[in-house]
């Protein structure tokens, strides 16, 4: 369970911009994409375990899921993956892989308190 690892990283640099700050966090914004190789559920559970016995404890943890987004060459643009099993244009069906889009796991904000 990898994801208790990350969300103990999270927790770290959360808590870390707080002090800096001199506030509160009432909660943690991410990005996490399909490819990231994390659950957002496994994370959401670890993010809790994480946070007990912190200053974050009781802040929320919130998980924006990115989409699969690929280089099509024949279309010639970005295309959405129909599945992750089949990486394909999801228009023109020409076999790519070219990721753009989708393996993000990234913390982009922190609600916080003064």
């Amino acid at each position: 369970m990898h994801e208790l690892s990350i969300a103990l990283g999270i927790v770290e640099a959360a808590q870390e911009e707080a002090e800096r700050l001199k506030a509160r966090v009432s909660a943690v914004h991410l990005r996490v994409g399909a490819l990231s190789g994390v659950a957002p559920e496994a994370l959401l559970s670890s993010y809790e375990i994480a946070c007990a016995d912190t200053p974050l404890q009781g802040s929320r943890l919130v998980i924006e899921e990115v989409p699969v987004v690929v280089y099509c060459p024949t279309c010639d643009g970005p295309r959405a993956l129909s599945s992750v099993q089949w990486f394909c244009c999801s228009e023109c069906g020409t076999p790519t892989p070219d990721v753009r889009q989708g393996k993000e796991l990234e913390l982009v904000a922190l609600e916080i308190e003064q």
